[in-house]
């Protein structure tokens, strides 16, 4: 499978947002049969607090995810795409797949929320309850997590041990001391420990890092993208981590060893 991956800054406005989108696509050939978003693709989280808290839609009057229903159809391309969703009175920042056939649907709620380094998520968002789902596209199975969770390899193993070869990360990672540093080690080490491929779709502007990247199941950067507004793509090989979970079979020898011993 080919996996785009588009690095950009989102505006404040979904429609601007969209637009940036479209005018980075324009400038490549794209030809992947995936392509992820960063965090929060529609509307930027860089904002007051007021103002953030009301800016949450439904995945219904989202006019962001409305525009990527035809991008969808024009590149024949299936999306994914962090939103700030509306649901009840909470708003999660969420993952959504968007296929070329039409049609959007949630497939995971950040759960793990960033209280740290003087951020305080959980004061604007609500966590979400569920694991994430696992989609199986073009033959391969994907599983989803969002930016702060790279640092927690339990989110990552759960994904792995569902079956998924792939987790797909929409990503709005903070500049700051060491920061790139971090964001790479974490993808590279929740590949590696898993032995699947970790996509890497960052926002990238003077509050963000960039550093968007695809990372293969044995740690090694396959894509990196550096800083700028920019899209680049990667091919998502299966045979690659069945090569690399019979070489190192971490995910059997956790289940026995660990899990095993709980049953």
């Amino acid at each position: 499978m080919r996996v785009g991956v588009v690095q950009y800054a989102s505006r404040r406005d979904r429609r601007e947002s969209l637009e940036a989108l479209r005018n980075i696509l324009s400038r490549y050939r794209v030809e992947a049969d995936l392509i992820v978003l960063p965090e929060y693709a529609d509307t930027t989280p860089v904002r007051p607090r007021r103002e953030f808290v009301t800016s949450g839609v439904s995945v219904e009057d989202n006019e962001f995810l409305a525009g990527l229903e035809e991008l969808a159809s024009e590149y024949s391309a299936y999306f994914v795409a962090g939103v700030l969703e509306k649901r009840g009175d909470c708003n999660y920042s969420s993952v959504a797949l968007v296929e070329p056939s039409g049609g959007t649907r949630i497939v995971y709620r950040k759960r793990v929320l960033f209280d740290a380094l003087g951020y305080r998520e959980s004061s604007l968002l609500c966590p979400g309850s569920e694991k994430s789902s696992i989609v199986e596209l073009k033959g391969v199975k994907i599983g989803f997590a969002v930016c702060f969770e790279l640092r927690f390899p339990e989110v990552f193993r759960e994904i792995a041990l569902s079956g998924a070869y792939l987790a797909v990360v929409p990503t709005a990672w903070y500049a700051g001391s060491l920061k790139e540093e971090q964001l790479i080690t974490a993808a590279k080490a929740r590949a590696n420990e898993e032995t699947m491929y970790i996509v890497v779709a960052n926002q990238y502007s003077d509050r963000f890092t960039g550093r968007s990247m695809v990372v293969d199941p044995y740690a090694v950067k396959i894509l990196d993208l550096g800083q700028g507004e920019k899209y680049g793509e990667a091919i998502v090989d299966t045979s690659v981590v069945e090569e690399a979970r019979e070489k190192l079979p971490l995910l059997d020898i956790y289940k026995k060893s660990i899990m095993g011993r709980c049953t």
